[in-house]
């Protein structure tokens, strides 16, 4: 609370006196507040579809909510707004809006009314009406320039209404920050240029000017971060057992004390304890871990996991956003939410000038009693240009980006990605494939040989859709070892497989089953003593009870891991490493990718995630975080920019600023050497636009300089600038182009089919999680709780759960 300022704590004190409203009509609390957004809880909203349609018309009609989110299934109403730093001012906004959740009860809709008035992206334009006037006004001017009969006054009252815009924000900054901006001075320019008849060059700088803005408003990203609910990357429906039948209901409707029937194929839907049967359970999207594990009677398994085999009756504990996963939601929507548009870099460098420029102007003019050269000093503004080319520029990069295989979400990723100086990344399905490989095959039995040891495990795996098992019957085909037939055959979840080929009894499995099979494990120990050792898994196979070989399997890194984090390195960019997997398994990988072993986090649960993230920013890193599963999407949400892949998880990858398209670590390497170029264009233009201008303007305090001039100079190095901000249409140079070109409508396409996918149910996917560089990259891993080591002295998760196929 140390560092909360008087306003928060105010407000704090004032959430804290309202937890609860009994004694009014609708019930509700205050989740979470952060300056600027609320989140409550508003039970009603579950049963009442009317009272929710009253709030939100209420709140959209309200004079203070920028942004309105209602999830009726989870009772939760989340509004944005804006707000004055002052103690005040925040209560204010706290007393209107729980005035709003009352009277919504009782509120009429008009006829008519859809919702949709607020429900526009933040990028949505409506160009006539915001460039409307301004391009009017222009060819007017033209038109009265090449002698058309147009009435000036026609002309005039055209640029006047098409600067109202910049008149509205001159007059905010007045009242608000107590500022001259440089609104102020583009308007006072605007207004004397059209009150002495000249209507070119007004009407000239107020389309560049309003043109900017619109266009730095379309390189902000939409809002769909804030309505990503837990529910949206669950199936739809679950099966229950309910009056003695097993039935099927929305997943929503699940209660605790349920009894949940999960099949082979279907996702977990909630928390909860294994009844009956025995599943191999993929929980990489949430935990991190790189490989599937064995859950049986008495054992936990959370909601968002995917069952790859066998069917488990499973006891409900924890539903919607009380399960892990649900908890994971709410961090991430607890995290800050910033601007998405590119910074307004003209504010920063004219505001300065601008009441230096008035002076002179002033001065000049009753020195030498001539308006037109007060009129030409006050022309010489340093904004128009960089307020067009910078927004010109980062629409530039995202548009090559998008053709290139990156879709680049906002101008404020592209600021963030141009300065990052830490990569952080996760392990499973970022920086590895996300799904096991062969790495090696020890042989026990001096007649037979790899392909033949091979042949017999994948002979009697072939079918299963156990990961292992298809990794090891993709590893035969791929070497071109031809598979048998079984004479006999049985699968035993948890343990193996059991097949007859060739009259040999064949068992491919566990440490555990070779235990249970009698087979003598002592010999391999001795002769293979670095097998358990590294980020290696094994999978015994044996034939009428002796041990004829071993094969080792590991969730191999990506093909492009160790270059890209080279390259990072090289950039000055430091790579860490977080991860949900084992410490022996996280630092097999980071070792082999080149990552420090002090950069390398392993078992991390997503807070932990967090709380990494939160810490590198805190010591004053800029912080990119690449991530692909549930358990990545709070510190996605926390970083100051955030990459994921077109394949991740939907709650991912809608959190993430940058989506890689094509799947390949290498765009993010792109992604960085375009957002450079993008910064260093934009200081360029800052010169080009300012250079002159200076001159100019010192020219004009000695020398007559005539407003037509002044304009030219003035408009001319905005053009100039505009033409230097196209060139990221070609890209860096020297980042390589990932995939095909795509055209602008199938970039638009791309967009859209991804904000559907954002609302339709997980699919069963595996994908990457993880990376590292050396401007500091960290690559992180879901906590695990600290597995139970067996009397072979390799953890169960490894030795029986990861090892089964």
């Amino acid at each position: 609370m140390s560092g909360q300022t008087t306003a928060e704590k105010l407000a704090i004190s004032v959430i804290e006196t309202y937890p609860l409203s009994h004694a009014e009509t609708i019930h509700y609390e205050v989740v979470h507040w952060i300056p600027g957004r609320f989140r409550v809880r508003i039970p009603q909203l579950v049963w009442d579809e009317e009272y929710s349609q009253q709030l939100k018309y209420v709140l959209d009609k309200s004079d203070f909510a920028t942004e309105v989110q209602i999830n009726a299934l989870a009772s939760s109403l989340i509004v944005n707004y804006d707000h004055e730093p002052t103690a005040i001012g925040i209560a204010t906004i706290q007393e209107k809006l729980f005035q709003a959740i009352q009277q919504a009860s009782i509120v009429e809709i008009p006829t008519g009314w859809t919702g949709e008035e607020k429900e526009k992206a933040n990028n949505e334009v409506d160009f006539v009406e915001r460039l409307g006037f301004p391009l009017a006004g222009l060819v007017l001017s033209l038109g009265a320039m090449i002698g058309l009969p147009i009435p000036p006054v026609l002309i005039g009252a055209v640029v006047f209404v098409g600067a109202i815009p910049v008149f509205k924000r001159a007059w905010d900054a007045i009242q608000e920050e107590r500022q001259l901006t440089i609104d102020f001075l583009d308007g006072l320019a605007i207004a004397l240029h059209t009150g002495t008849g000249h209507f070119f060059a007004p009407s000239f700088m107020l389309g560049l000017v309003e043109g900017g803005e619109v266009i730095r408003d379309m390189t902000a990203r939409g809002s769909d971060r804030a309505s990503l609910d837990l529910l949206d990357c669950l199936s739809k429906t679950a099966f229950v057992i309910r009056d003695g039948q097993v039935v099927e209901i929305p997943t929503q409707d699940v209660i605790v004390g349920d009894h949940v029937i999960v099949y082979p194929g279907d996702q977990v839907p909630v928390d909860g304890i294994v009844m009956e049967g025995t599943g191999i359970i993929d929980q990489c999207k949430l935990t991190g871990e790189s490989v599937p594990v064995t859950r049986r009677v008495g054992e936990e398994v959370f909601a968002s996991s995917l069952l790859v085999d066998g069917t488990l009756t499973i006891l409900s504990e924890r539903v919607g956003n009380n399960t892990r996963a649900g908890v994971i939601v709410n961090l991430m929507q607890a995290a800050p939410v910033h601007d998405t548009r590119v910074e307004n870099y003209a504010a920063t460098v004219a505001n300065q000038m601008v009441i230096p420029t008035l002076l002179i102007g002033a001065g000049v003019g009753i020195f030498s009693g001539n308006l037109n050269r007060a009129i030409a000093l006050l022309t010489l503004d340093f904004g128009t240009g960089i307020r067009v080319s910078v927004p010109t520029t980062i629409l530039s990069v995202l548009t090559y980006a998008a053709r290139n295989g990156v879709l680049i979400r906002s101008g404020r990723a592209i600021e963030m990605l141009a300065t990052i100086d830490t990569v952080v990344c996760d392990k499973t399905g970022t920086l590895t494939i996300g799904h096991a490989g062969v790495n090696d095959i020890d042989v026990m039995e001096v007649r037979l040989t790899k392909d033949e040891i091979l042949c017999y495990a994948a002979s009697a795996e072939k079918g299963l859709t156990h990961p292992i098992a298809e990794a090891i019957v993709h590893h035969a085909k791929d070497t071109g070892v031809a598979l048998k037939e079984c004479e006999e055959w049985e699968y035993k979840i948890g343990l193996g497989a059991v097949a007859k080929i060739d009259g040999m009894n064949i068992i491919v499995g566990s440490p555990r089953f070779m235990k249970q099979e009698n087979v003598d494990l002592e010999e391999y120990d001795i002769r293979y003593p670095d097998a358990k050792s590294g980020g290696q898994s094994l999978v015994y196979v044996a034939g009428d009870g002796r041990l004829l070989g071993v094969i080792r399997y590991s969730d191999p890194p990506r093909a492009e891991s160790k270059e890209v984090i080279r390259e990072l390195k090289e950039m000055g960019i430091t790579v860490h490493m977080l991860t949900g997997d084992v410490t022996r398994v996280a630092n097999s990988i980071a070792t082999n990718l080149g990552i420090h072993p002090n950069h390398v986090t392993a078992e991390a649960f997503p807070e932990k995630k967090v709380e990494v993230v939160k810490g590198l920013h805190d010591s004053g890193k800029v912080v990119a975080f690449c991530g692909d599963g549930i358990n990545d999407s709070a510190a996605l949400a926390y970083a100051d920019a955030s990459i994921s892949f077109a394949g991740a998880t939907d709650i991912a990858r809608e959190t993430a600023d940058v989506v890689l398209m094509e799947d390949d670590l290498r765009g993010l390497i792109m992604a960085i050497k375009c957002a450079r170029q993008a910064m260093d264009i934009i200081w360029q233009n800052t010169i080009i636009v300012a250079a002159p201008n200076l001159g100019a303007l010192i020219s004009g305090i000695f020398f007559a300089l005539d407003p037509l001039l002044a304009v030219v100079i003035n408009n001319g190095t905005a053009i100039l600038a505009e033409l230097n901000g196209l060139r990221p249409l070609i890209g860096p140079g020297e980042a390589t182009p990932l995939g095909h070109q795509l055209s602008a409508a199938e970039i638009a396409e791309e967009e859209k089919r991804l904000q559907e996918r954002a609302h339709r149910s997980e699919a069963v996917n595996i994908s990457p999680t993880s990376i590292e560089v050396e401007t500091e990259v960290v690559v992180l891993s879901s906590n695990v709780e600290e597995p139970q080591t067996n009397d072979l002295g390799v953890s169960e998760s490894e030795s029986e759960t990861a090892n089964i196929v």
